[in-house]
């Protein structure tokens, strides 16, 4: 598809990244795993540009927090129990999925377990409850999005072995729902996949970029309506991912079954 093909050229910097930053004024933004590098940067930009940001964390809400550049709501909440989160995504406009864990080299069954309801699965629940919610929304507002955050680990080695089987579940199931059919998809949120290379954080501190960087790069991307977001200091990425995606939607549309009843 062409909007696939276009992305594997590295978005540009010019005048009109600032043309689109007034795309988050006033927007009620949901981040899960905000209290890490990336939620914490990404809270920063999208409060600057005036958008109102809501945590949604496993962790409680710090003691000190920076009333402007912090969320203006922090929800705790848990994998396993994404249902008590209904009535706050029943008023988002855009949800982000960002929360994850990286195991390392730990191949246990727990960890394997663990890695793959909290990376791919609660996602997956958050993704299909935050679709399926009716929300009421005034007919001149922008249309609800959902972000879901999965990293290069999707396509390469991280070496970690239970965090890229997790990531490619989460992709592939992401990659299922974009080959939905339009109409299909006609009245569910916008979708977008953030495939993001490695940066500083606490599940990767030698990473190559900053979380601050990939948080700019991120929104100026989604704000040109980009929905397959790359950033990465990765050529090779910028190439294979979106023939990745081309390849799995031709893949997924050919052996698709329709349910006329449905």
């Amino acid at each position: 598809m062409p909007q696939f093909i276009a992305m594997a050229q590295p978005a540009p910097r010019t005048s009109e990244s600032r043309a689109v930053s007034g795309a988050w004024e006033g927007r009620r933004i949901g981040i899960t795993g905000a209290g890490g590098e990336l939620g914490r940067a990404l809270t920063r930009r999208l409060r600057q540009r005036g958008a109102w940001v809501v945590a949604l964390s496993h962790r409680p809400q710090p003691k000190a927090q920076d009333s402007l550049t912090g969320p203006q709501e922090w929800v705790r909440w848990s994998c396993g129990k994404e249902e008590e989160l209904d009535s706050t995504l029943r008023r988002l406009d855009v949800l982000v999925l960002n929360h994850g864990i990286n195991p390392g080299g730990d191949q246990s069954p727990e960890s394997l377990s663990q890695a793959l309801d909290v990376n791919a699965l609660s996602q997956w629940r958050l993704l299909q409850r935050f679709e399926q919610l009716e929300r009421t929304t005034d007919q001149h507002a922008d249309a609800p999005e959902l972000w879901v955050n999965t990293s290069e680990a999707e396509i390469q080695p991280a070496m970690s072995p239970a965090y890229e089987l997790s990531k490619r579940l989460i992709g592939q199931l992401v990659s299922l729902r974009w080959s939905a059919p339009r109409r299909e998809r006609a009245n569910l949120p916008k979708l977008r996949k953030l495939v993001l290379g490695p940066f500083r954080s606490e599940l990767n501190p030698i990473g190559v970029m900053s979380a601050d960087f990939v948080a700019g790069q991120i929104l100026w991307q989604a704000g040109i309506g980009l929905p397959l977001i790359i950033v990465t200091p990765n050529p090779l990425t910028l190439l294979v991912m979106p023939l990745t995606e081309l390849g799995r939607l031709l893949y997924n549309r050919i052996f698709r079954i329709n349910h006329p009843d449905r």
